[in-house]
């Protein structure tokens, strides 16, 4: 297992005031990340959302739980679903009432896996925080965005090249056309122009 998943558990499952080690639930979510149809919600992308989050945990009011959420937050991935972000937020909601987890800080996670809807603007520091993790790809450098963009393509190879390319480049724009992609006062400033820069250049292409 890779060192920071197991760090990263071990750290927030007992600050969360969860009963045992719950390296059974652990376990059973990196599987799911694991799955042979997925390419981008992937254990690379929980590494990489794990690794700014450490960097930016500070600006989070509840950090601790943003961590958790960020977890389960592509839990669930089926291709074809449309309610895979509730779905992962049952199972955390689930998991942790299951291991005793105080309901407040529950129901806390179970609603910011489902900012990662990405239907509204978060609202609230927690919920900014974990948005911003989650679409931090967009700014990565050329080369990773380049291979975010084919490993999108590559999970989606059942959907038609034409309507694909339609629907891809609606969200892309659709992201484009925010005031703001980041709303972390740090993240903005870090990230902000990059990820519009790899948004026009994909949307050219």
């Amino acid at each position: 297992m890779d060192p920071l998943f197991e760090a990263s558990w071990d750290r927030i499952w007992p600050a969360l005031g969860a009963r045992g080690h719950g390296h059974a639930v652990r376990d059973a979510v990196l599987q799911r990340y694991a799955e042979a149809h997925r390419r981008y919600h992937t254990l690379q992308h929980l590494a990489e959302c794990l690794t700014l989050l450490a960097e930016v945990r500070d600006a989070a009011d509840h950090p601790d739980e943003v961590e958790m959420a960020l977890w389960f937050h592509d839990a669930v991935y089926a291709l074809k679903a449309s309610d895979n972000e509730a779905r992962s937020a049952d199972w955390a909601r689930d998991a942790l009432q299951a291991a005793e987890v105080p309901a407040l800080v529950t129901d806390r996670v179970h609603a910011l896996v489902l900012a990662t809807q990405h239907k509204a603007l978060p609202s609230g520091r927690d919920a900014q925080v974990l948005v911003d993790v989650d679409l931090s790809i967009l700014a990565a450098p050329p080369a990773r965005f380049a291979e975010y963009e084919r490993q999108i393509r590559e999970e989606y190879a059942h959907v038609p090249g034409f309507l694909f390319r339609l629907k891809r480049r609606a969200i892309l724009q659709s992201f484009l056309d925010r005031p703001a992609l980041f709303s972390t006062p740090g993240l903005h400033q870090r990230l902000e122009a990059r990820a519009r820069a790899n948004l026009e250049a994909a949307l050219a292409g």
